[in-house]
């Protein structure tokens, strides 16, 4: 078992193209590690410099202690899972799980036992004689970590390994990667683009734009305390509100388009930092699960109003889609900066927002609703920097 450590690591290709750029990161020893962002953030590319399928332009690279750099791939005793399986279709799940011992010249016997000991583990021994093509989705992914699983490394490494599996099973097979490398204990770094994957399955997420690392934390770290705009915005489905709004000198409300929200004395402590933003533009943030349906009659201190567009019914809540005239920032994909200076974010012309009810609320679209809310539960951020106010 095996620690792995990134310090300063940036790739850069011939053509000039900065792929990943000063890559700090450590995976401690039995650690699953989700290193998540959109398509072309280089987390795959992180993902193969370690594996040592990328040379690294710049940086160190450690895995258990031991600096890898310019160490082979064979030599670096990693497996890794990749999103396709990969497995030879002429042979059977043992021939399969047991190949790379095989190529090793080990032992019969022992090929036999670690096979034996990887289908037990992976649920599989009764399929060892089965080819490929007789296998589910689910089960032939179960063969392809199986393959990584004999070989004992000190460290997985995995490439999207589910991403192609339907949404059922992929929740089913999060549940099982992640039970299985809990009891093997091997430091693990998984990369995929789903942001539900990372927030269920990781120890630790690290969150990745255009090379960069923007925040590593503990998944519900990153949800309640997001670094910055584009953290926001990514984690979460659905996403955080994020709008345009102006603060009031002494901090006290928030003005979203027409409307005002009072903040009262609450934010005093929880949010120090943002006094100094008194009398200017501030973007605020708002999760869709912290708009409440205003009851008949209710009297809320902190309320927003907006119009109905859509209710999607998911059975355990609603989705409520509407809208309001406040401008809404667009920070997931959004350009580095605007003309304005927004510099995580774009304005769209609308202001759409989402709001996750109760399921038995009565709700009709093209009506207007009510949303009430704890201000304490209010985010806010640096329209200029794009990072959290706190």
């Amino acid at each position: 078992m095996a620690p792995i450590t990134i310090e300063h690591v940036t790739k850069v290709y011939p053509n000039g193209f900065e792929a990943v750029h000063d890559l700090e990161l450590d995976v401690a020893d039995g650690e699953f590690m989700v290193l998540v962002g959109p398509s072309g953030c280089g987390k795959t590319t992180a993902l193969r410099m370690v594996a040592g399928l990328e040379d690294i332009s710049e940086g160190t690279l450690r895995i258990g202690g031991r600096v890898v750099n310019d160490v082979s791939s064979k030599d670096r005793d990693i497996a890794m899972v990749f999103q396709n399986y990969a497995l030879y279709p002429h042979m059977t799940v043992a021939e399969n799980i047991g190949f790379a011992l095989k190529l090793r010249k080990m032992d019969k016997s022992e090929i036999a036992r670690r096979v034996a000991d990887a289908a037990a583990i992976l649920g599989l021994t009764e399929w060892l004689e089965r080819k490929p093509g007789q296998l589910s989705g689910g089960q032939r992914q179960r063969v392809a970590m199986g393959r990584a699983i004999v070989r004992e490394p000190s460290v997985f490494l995995m490439d999207e390994p589910l991403s192609n599996l339907d949404a059922k099973l992929r929740v089913q097979m999060r549940a099982e990667v992640a039970r299985i490398q809990r009891r093997l204990g091997v430091a693990t770094l998984y990369v995929t683009h789903d942001q539900v994957e990372a927030m269920t399955m990781g120890d630790r997420v690290a969150v990745l734009r255009a090379g960069v690392l923007q925040q590593c934390d503990a998944p519900q770290v990153l949800y309640d305390h997001p670094a910055n705009l584009f953290v926001a915005g990514f984690m979460g489905s659905p996403a955080m509100n994020l709008f345009e709004a102006g603060l009031d000198e002494g901090a006290r409300s928030v003005v979203l388009g027409s409307q005002r929200l009072e903040l009262g004395t609450a934010l005093d402590t929880l949010r120090p930092g943002l006094k100094a933003h008194g009398g200017s533009r501030v973007v605020v943030g708002i999760r869709p699960e912290d708009l409440a349906i205003e009851e008949a009659g209710g009297t809320a201190g902190a309320s927003l109003s907006g119009t109905i567009e859509l209710v999607e019914a998911l059975g355990s809540e609603l989705l409520v889609h509407f809208t309001t005239d406040a401008r809404r920032v667009e920070a997931e994909g959004a350009k580095e900066a605007d003309a304005e200076g927004l510099a995580a974010g774009s304005l769209a012309t609308g202001g759409e927002g989402v709001a996750r009810v109760e399921p038995r609320a009565q709700l009709v679209s093209g009506r207007a609703a009510r949303f009430v809310l704890d201000p304490a539960r209010l985010h806010f951020f640096d329209p200029a920097t794009g990072l959290a106010i706190n």
